[in-house]
Formats: C-alpha cells, structure tokens, sequence
C-alpha cells in the first residue's frame, strides 16, 4: 500500500497545478494524526467536558452559540498550527472556531505566510460533544486559492465550493479513515498506529448510484419543512430506489456527527439530510467548512451535493459562518429529494 505522502508525491507532480498542495495536504494529515492520539486519550488526559478558562469558568459560547469542549479548543490550534505552522503556502485560515478569519502571518507573526497561494477553512472537531460517549467524531477541511477579494479580510474565503481546490475529512472511529480530493476522484487512506502514517486503503472511491441509508436527525420531524416531512414518510412507507426502477427497505442511522454519517452513506450508498427547521430556516450546517467540503468529495465520489433547490457548490457565501439546508449522497437518492422540493408545498 502507498503510504499518504508517496500519494501525494506522485499525484502533485504528475499534475503540476497541484504542486503547491502536497506540503498544505502532509501537514494536514499529520494534523490528523495527532487529533486521533489526542482523542483516543481524552479521557485519561483529562480534556474530556468543556472548556474552563483560568478562573474555572466554563469559556464563552463561540460563534455558534455552542459551547466549547476542551477537545475543541485543543484541535482547533492543532489544526492552525499545521496549515499556517507547518507551511508557508497558506496565507489565511477560517475555523468553525474562530470569530474572524485569520491571517498567518498574524498567526505565526511572520511576514512569509501571508504570501501563501491558499486559503483554509476547517471544522477542527465535528461532532465533539459525542466524546463523552465514545462515539466517533471527524475533522472537515476545504483549500481555496487565495484570491484578493473586498472584504478585506474576509473576502477571500466567500467563494463558491465550485473553486476549492482541494477538500477533506477525517473519521476518528474504530479505525481513523482520512478521505481527501484534489479535484480528480476520491481516495482514502486508513491509519497504521505502528508506523503513524495513512495507507491508500480505499484508491478511487465511488459512492453507490443509489442505496438504503437514510440519515436525518429525526428528532426534529414536527419542525422540517414539508418537502422533507413527505420524503421521510415515503421513505417509510415505501422504501428508497433502487436506482434500476424498483424499491428497496430503507435502513435509517444517525450518528450525530456530519463526517460519520456521510462517511456511511459514501460507503452503503443513501442520503444524509440537515434542512432547515421552523426556528432555524437555514439549518446548523456550516457552508464554507462543513457543507462545501464534504459537497465536494461526494461530487467527486460520483454523488450529489444539494440544498434541496440547488447545488451546494454554486452558493456564494456572504459571511464565513453561513449556514445552508444540506443533502449529501447518492445521485438518485438526493434526486427524489429534490423533486418532493419541486412538487411539494413548503407549508
């Protein structure tokens, strides 16, 4: 097996467009690395819980409105520290933890970085508060080419999905599974502990046409908009596509983490959905560090990336931490989606 950066080696040279990737994408792997050492000893690091500042207080909600576990704020420097740290060819990162946007030269206090030809946004821990229960978690990441756009500061990352040029996750599960794109296909790449480095495991991935995993968080059933009330109970009551014609029984799974979930439905085919809801219209899901970079490694798979109307990829963000309406997976899958969207009434 070839190990993550023999894979990079071979495919930035043999694609001179992405030469300037293969030190931003080996200092993100290692990043990864850590984070699974880091989370597989929370608890006995004791950086299990929320975050206290030095008073002991439990720190401010960040910009979310979530409140931050320990593991958060550890992982999100962990990542920082890789993309501006580790590289000179990142000139600013977004972190689903962070305010404001950030320059690396600010960050490393350096007058190099901010010279980088990339930008990154990452989500440092998705689905952190399922730590306590030993249920897996992820990190998102999306590379955009730098580009000198109003707002200063900002305007950089508000580009559509559609002009990343990389993107990424990491599965902190029973095994740690790094999933990455540069544009041309998907692979995956599994974690040896022993020699603390991805092997390609899983060259060329491709999502099934069609399949039976159909992953919403049900919970918030009375509050969706009508559109996804009547795709649920079809779903139900008659089972999803086979994608020759028929119907098959769907298996329903929710995890509660973006990067697990998607993850199975890459795998078994199906459709993972967040729409909005009656008190958040626009959803949770983030568009610049969660939707488009997990939109474009299904695209890439073979799948869909959809906000129910549309592709996720052509949404233009207006501030960093956009939310959308997100459905991910199969194409035939997301395609019947789409169409209760078309013909459904959404009240």
């Amino acid at each position: 097996m070839r190990s993550f950066d023999r894979y990079l080696e071979v495919e930035c040279w043999s694609n001179p467009h992405l030469r300037g990737l293969e030190k931003v994408l080996s200092s993100c792997a290692n990043a990864c690395i850590q984070i699974s050492k880091v989370v597989s000893r929370a608890a006995t690091d004791d950086i299990y819980g929320v975050a206290l500042d030095s008073s002991g207080q439990p720190l401010s909600d960040n910009v979310q409105g979530e409140t931050q576990q320990k593991l958060d704020v550890v992982c999100n420097e962990i990542m920082i520290r890789a993309f501006c740290g580790s590289s000179d060819n990142v000139a600013a990162i977004a972190s689903e933890e962070e305010d404001d946007a950030r320059l690396c030269s600010v960050v490393m206090d350096s007058n190099q970085a901010v010279m980088g030809e990339y930008v990154a946004v990452f989500d440092p821990l998705d689905g952190s508060k399922n730590i306590d229960s030993s249920l897996p978690v992820g990190t998102i990441f999306g590379i955009y080419r730098y580009r000198d756009l109003p707002p200063a500061g900002t305007g950089t990352f508000l580009q559509p999905g559609s002009r990343m040029v990389a993107s990424g996750y990491c599965l902190y599960s029973a095994t740690t599974v790094l999933v990455l794109t540069m544009g041309n296909g998907v692979d995956g790449f599994t974690l040896d502990p022993d020699r603390k480095e991805f092997l390609q495991t899983h060259p060329d991935m491709r999502i099934p046409a069609a399949g039976p995993i159909v992953s919403f968080n049900e919970a918030n059933f009375n509050s969706f908009p009508e559109p996804v009330k009547h795709y649920l109970l079809s779903t139900k009551s008659s089972g999803v596509t086979d994608g020759r014609g028929g119907r098959i029984p769907s298996q329903a799974r929710y995890v509660g983490a973006l990067v697990a979930d998607v993850h199975n439905v890459l795998i078994q085919g199906g459709i993972y959905g967040y729409p909005g809801t009656a008190k958040n219209k626009d959803g949770k899901i983030r568009l610049l560090y969660e939707s488009n970079p997990i939109g474009m490694i299904i695209e890439q798979a073979g799948g869909a990336a959809s906000t129910g109307r549309g592709r996720i990829l052509d949404v233009k963000p207006s501030d960093i931490h956009q939310r959308t309406p997100t459905f991910l997976g199969s194409l035939e899958n997301v395609f019947e989606l789409e169409q209760c969207y078309q013909y459904v009434g959404d009240e």
